[in-house]
Parts: C-alpha cells; structure tokens; sequence
C-alpha cells in the first residue's frame, strides 16, 4: 500500500475510520482491518472508543513500528493543560507509549493558537506522539498554524470526496506540501445509488464506492479514512486500489455535482 511522507512519519494512504464505533463492535472492526492488512487506524477522544481500539491493537500480532495511529484532542481541551490531560487519557486508553499523529479535532474561536501548538510540539519533542496536526482548518486557520506559528503541521482531516470540491484548501496545502486525509470519502454510503459511478464501476468489476475512494486515493497528498465495520466492506475498500481508472473516468467524476458536504460544518465552534 501507498504511504505519505509528512514530517518525519509515513501514513499508508488508506485507513480506517472509527466515528461512531464503540465497544465491542469497535475492537472487533479494528482487529478484522489489521488482520486483513491495514495499518492506519484512526480514532479520537470524542468518538468515546480509544480503549476498545486499544484492546484491538494489543490483541494484534502487528508489530506497533508497522502502525499508524491518529487520535485527535477535542475544541473544549484547547489550554495547555486541557492538551496534556487529553493526551495523556488517549495514551492510556490506547494503551501505548505514543501515537503516530495527534491532531486538533475542530478549531476553537478562543484557541490560544501559539499556545496550542507550543503544546502539542513539546508533546513531540517528547516523542509521545511523532506528529501533529489539525483537522476541519480551514485555508486561513491552516495559514496561522503554518505562516505564523509555524507549526510542523503533518496534515489537515477535513470532509473530501467526490461530491464535495475542496481546491481552495487542497492548492493550499500542496503549495506548503502537507497532505490532505479525507475523512467522508464515501460521501456516508451516498455513491452507491449515482449513475455515473455506478457506470464507471461497472466497467472495472467493481462498485460505485470503490470508484469513488480509488479516484481520491489517486490524487497525489490525498489520504482517506473510509468507515468499515464490516470486514467485507474492509476488503472492498482494500480491492479499490487495484482500480485503475482512465481519463475517461476521472473527467466523468469531476463533471460530477461537488456541493454535497455531509458533515454540517455550523456544529462546529468555530467555522468560518
């Protein structure tokens, strides 16, 4: 599988996402993906399943230097303390001794945002987490982060898929050659009744999802996260990229309506 290079850490270029699983459903999903060959697990304090993920990862024969694993601090835990609080519960619950990437979960309009950062760079200079980053920045958000504070930001997570135009935010983070990790990347099962992908799937043995998460994983800094929980749709997404699509294809996709956000950004404390 395809790895990125970011700030001193390489990311497989597909992974496993975790919101909205918990429990024993959640260890059971994440030891199904290990089992089947993934290696990039992503999680966060606010998806309430860091202990079930970690349950899964200590159950695993994986050796940790062949794991990728991204956790996320939550807007309310942005002062300095609250960061160190936050980490440490995540390590804990992980049951490690670091992460590969500790992420801003959602911006925060009272972000101290020098202090973040000086934070979450110590937790590095630390080596309790070997990167750090953000997720949901917008570009004038991820110009504070990188122009001004001059973090060493290794990606920004942000809803992307092939319904939902993001240039404005990817030019940026090319131009400063940061990746870009999908999370939604099946636009939350919407691709599978489109007639378009559909078609375009029919003609490689393959579904419209498939299509859609190789099209992203095509692009040159782009990661994603689908969801899987079921270790048949795991190994679907693992088979799309065997997909090898055409210009044909890629120019049908971008004829495609890209105005269909899934995650309501208003919920979020900051979004501007």
């Amino acid at each position: 599988m395809d790895n990125l290079k970011t700030q001193g850490i390489s990311m497989p270029k597909l992974g496993l996402g975790t919101f909205r699983m918990q429990g024993d459903a959640c260890r059971a999903a994440v030891e199904s993906a290990l089992s089947i060959g993934y290696r990039h697990i992503d999680t966060a304090e606010m998806y309430a399943n860091e202990e079930a993920i970690g349950a899964a990862l200590a159950a695993s024969s994986v050796p940790r230097g062949e794991l990728h694993v991204t956790t996320k601090v939550w807007h309310e835990n942005l002062a300095p303390d609250a960061i160190r609080r936050a980490f440490d519960a995540s390590l804990n619950k992980l049951g490690l001794d670091h992460v590969d990437l500790y992420l801003v979960h959602w911006p925060s309009r009272s972000g101290n945002w020098g202090a973040v950062f000086e934070t979450l760079m110590k937790l590095k200079e630390e080596g309790r987490t070997r990167a750090i980053g953000v997720a949901n920045f917008t570009t004038a958000l991820l110009k504070v982060a990188v122009e001004d504070v001059k973090a060493p930001i290794a990606c920004n997570q942000i809803e992307y898929h092939a319904m939902l135009d993001q240039s404005k935010v990817l030019a940026y983070l090319k131009a400063k050659s940061i990746p870009l990790v999908a999370y939604c990347p099946l636009a939350q099962g919407r691709f599978a009744s489109d007639p378009v992908l559909g078609e375009i799937g029919a003609k490689h043995n393959a579904s419209a999802a498939q299509v859609a998460l190789k099209w992203l994983l095509d692009q040159d800094g782009v990661a994603a996260i689908p969801k899987a929980s079921r270790r048949d749709s795991q190994q679907a997404n693992l088979d799309a990229l065997k997909i090898v699509l055409d210009d044909a294809d890629r120019k049908k996709i971008a004829a495609l309506p890209k105005d269909r956000r899934c995650v309501n950004p208003g919920f979020a404390p900051a979004w501007d």
